[in-house]
């Protein structure tokens, strides 16, 4: 597959600015290192109409929040969406993804809530997920405060967040956690066993490479029996049906792109109501890199589309 120019474009520039990749340094060398580059590429500030900073209760100490209300959201009974950033369960925060955030709040005239889940490999399997289903229940039961419905609450996320919301949305659907409207995967990390064709099609030289993932994998875990574990790969869950309706939007030049379009097959033959949107040529992450890549905005207005179009049915 040939790569989109403007993400040929941002390879390049990466390349030109000479980083080492994350698994050759410490963990605290690649956060800040992912720090200091998410800036160049995220798209324009958005402003919204209110952001509130707090923090809740979680399993293991407090969660920090960031609370985004969109211009035009109703301040009683508006949508909401949990969004949880990608980084491969070990890097990003509330800044990394934070114009994605923004930007799904006004397009969707919506409430958007991110938590800072614990990471790896400070804090393994299963933290950062008992976090962010610690931050469900919160907006679930403080609905009426929140200003949002909770008929309209959603889940999204992308990479290592899309693995988190594809494994609520299963909760959900078990009755383990608050019922979700919708869940938006934006190229999620289905099968941790890392053994799809697009690994070996795109393991170097497009972005997230295949050494990468596993380093990343290998800090979260526990033990290499959590790879099995649904909800470490949900690919792997027995059963799909019933979960929420899902959009899932997945770049084409993707170490995770099989394993996506496979775990939409699954959604879809489950019977669950699915969007599938892929974006040819694209990288992993493109999404957030509006500021290189127009198409990133327009990724993320399908998405916010779908989401509507789910909670409303």
């Amino acid at each position: 597959m040939t790569l989109d120019p403007d993400a040929r474009r941002v390879l390049e520039i990466g390349r030109a600015a000479g980083g080492e990749p994350f698994e050759t340094g410490s963990v605290a060398a690649a956060r800040i290192a992912y720090n200091a580059s998410f800036p160049a590429l995220q798209g324009e500030h958005e402003p919204v109409a209110a952001t509130q900073e707090r923090q809740i209760d979680g399993p293991n100490g407090p969660i920090a929040l960031r609370i985004h209300r969109g211009i035009g959201a109703p301040q009683s009974g508006a949508p909401a969406l949990l969004y949880l950033h990608g980084g491969g369960w070990v890097i990003g925060n509330l800044d990394s993804h934070d114009e994605i955030c923004r930007l799904m709040a006004n397009l969707g005239n919506a409430v958007i809530v991110c938590p800072d889940y614990r990471l790896a490999p400070d804090h393994k399997f299963p933290a950062g997920l008992e976090d962010c289903l610690a931050t469900l229940r919160f907006l679930a039961e403080n609905a009426a405060d929140l200003g949002i419905d909770i008929r309209r609450i959603g889940v999204a996320g992308d990479s290592a967040g899309g693995n988190l919301a594809a494994v609520l949305a299963l909760l959900a659907r078990d009755g383990l956690a608050p019922a979700l409207a919708a869940q938006i995967l934006i190229y999620p990390n289905t099968d941790a066993r890392q053994t799809s064709d697009s690994y070996r099609r795109f393991g170097d030289g497009f972005g997230l490479t295949a050494t990468t993932m596993v380093w990343f994998r290998d800090h979260y875990l526990r033990t290499p029996d959590d790879i099995t574990d649904w909800r470490v790969s949900p690919l792997l869950a027995p059963a799909l049906a019933g979960a929420a309706p899902a959009f899932v939007a997945l770049a084409g030049c993707d170490i995770l792109a099989d394993e996506g379009a496979t775990y939409a097959a699954r959604l879809q033959a489950a019977g669950v109501p699915l969007i599938l949107r892929q974006w040819p040529g694209q990288i992993h992450g493109f999404v957030s890199m509006g500021r290189h890549i127009p198409a990133a905005r327009q990724a993320v207005a399908e998405a916010v589309a779908a989401w509507r179009q789910f909670e409303k049915s």
